[in-house]
């Protein structure tokens, strides 16, 4: 995709990979809602789906170690490096 606006999901493996990584983001800003302009990066097991439950999530393909993210209108190279020292995290 080009441009600001997409919507990427990417699996980290566990739910501990996960909050390392989203511990380390700087210019992704963690957030429930993806609606905003900036890059925002969520954890649907603990936050916008938590209340599913686990069978639940299971179910619908909503893992401990999903993380989504609204890509924003930062440069793209900025987004990019944070996301490669936050995944270095894990």
């Amino acid at each position: 995709m080009s441009g600001f606006g997409s919507m990427i999901a990417f699996e980290t493996g566990s739910l501990a990979n996960a909050n390392r990584m989203l511990r380390k983001v700087l210019v992704c800003s963690l957030a429930e809602s993806l609606g905003g302009v900036e890059t925002l990066i969520s954890h649907p097991a603990t936050m916008t789906h938590a209340a599913v439950g686990e069978e639940g999530r299971r179910k619908i393909g909503i893992t401990d170690g999903l993380v989504r993210i609204s890509v924003g209108i930062e440069d793209v190279d900025d987004i990019l490096a944070d996301l490669d020292q936050a995944l270095a995290a894990i």
